[in-house]
């Protein structure tokens, strides 16, 4: 259901990184801003490729005073989750669940590993993202890789690989993780793509 749900949405398809960058006016960013319930956290979102084990993507959502994605470089968009730079606002659990859906299919499964922070790093992280702007193509790994690093995560070594990062996230103390998988064929896999709006 939630597969038909979001197809009814919008029909995009997964290319990796690699997205012009959207601009939306702070007015609908501050209209549909959204805080999480439960304790601040990061979460590196790193799409998993089913046949070889490597790295399609990586993103990290960030939920403190509001929920956040920064995507770097990604191509998921929805009319309800507005975007500035690289970074969705809106995180509500419904586009959540359509952002992790959109990633996870049958050549891809995404995982999703939550890190606690206390609130001052998180409105950190927040302000970190914000203002690293759109990344270029390609580069998603080293933009989180890079943010987390700047937050201290000195373990988490600066890498283009989203899953080095993914593997040395999995050693930081408190992390859980969570593996989605999807093996439903959909329209945004196999269709034609649907142009994200400039």
């Amino acid at each position: 259901m939630l597969r038909a749900a979001l197809l009814a949405l919008v029909l995009p398809i997964l290319a990796g990184c690699g997205a012009d960058a959207v601009w939306t006016p702070m007015e609908e960013v501050q209209a549909r801003a959204f805080r999480a319930e439960g304790p601040p956290s990061l979460t590196l979102m790193t799409a998993i490729n089913n046949r070889d084990g490597s790295g399609g993507h990586s993103a990290l959502m960030v939920s403190g005073d509001q929920r956040v994605i920064f995507d770097p470089a990604g191509t998921w968009w929805h009319p309800n989750a507005p975007e500035r730079g690289d970074v969705i606002y809106g995180v509500t659990p419904v586009m959540l669940d359509f952002y992790v859906d959109y990633h996870a299919r049958p050549t891809y499964r995404m995982v999703l590993q939550e890190i606690p922070v206390t609130p001052e790093i998180a409105a950190r992280a927040l302000r970190l993202v914000e203002a690293h702007g759109p990344a270029n193509k390609a580069t998603c790994g080293r933009a989180v890789s890079g943010i987390l690093r700047d937050l201290g995560f000195d373990a988490v070594d600066r890498s283009w690989y989203p899953q080095r990062i993914m593997r040395d996230v999995a050693d930081l103390p408190g992390v859980t993780e969570r593996v989605v998988r999807d093996d439903t064929e959909d329209a945004s896999t196999a269709g034609t793509p649907t142009p994200r709006p400039n």
